[in-house]
């Protein structure tokens, strides 16, 4: 499956966000979706995570009450919704999908075997 996300940009403290990711390639509806977060120096790190059906997600700790992960399998997309960002929200995200993980390892980025591009977020003070 093709990944292919948009919707990053330069913002500043308090504002929202949406990240879109389309899918190609595949039926879509049979890959768990994730999107990830890396940092300079950092590893990719879990934000969300979404299953098939869009009926079950996981969240950082950090993204708790202000991201909200969604899908549209009409659509063959995945969408993030970002509010209240923060400086440290500053990333590249990226979206993944699985069609085999192992239902423990969904927050793991290793567990995703296909990527997006990566959009760039900057959350300015």
């Amino acid at each position: 499956v093709q990944l292919q996300a948009s919707g990053g940009g330069l913002v500043r403290t308090g504002d929202s966000l949406s990240l879109a990711c389309s899918a190609s390639g595949r039926p879509f509806g049979r890959f768990f979706m994730g999107w990830f977060s890396q940092s300079p120096g950092r590893e990719r790190e879990l934000v969300a995570t979404i299953n098939m059906s869009g009926g079950h997600t996981l969240y950082a700790d950090s993204v708790k009450g202000r991201f909200t992960i969604s899908r549209d399998n009409a659509k063959n997309t995945v969408y993030l919704q970002m509010n209240s960002l923060k400086p440290e929200d500053t990333a590249v995200y990226y979206c993944a999908a699985s069609g085999r993980l192992i239902w423990s390892t969904r927050g793991d980025h290793k567990a995703y075997e296909y990527w997006g591009q990566g959009t760039l977020v900057t959350v300015s003070s």
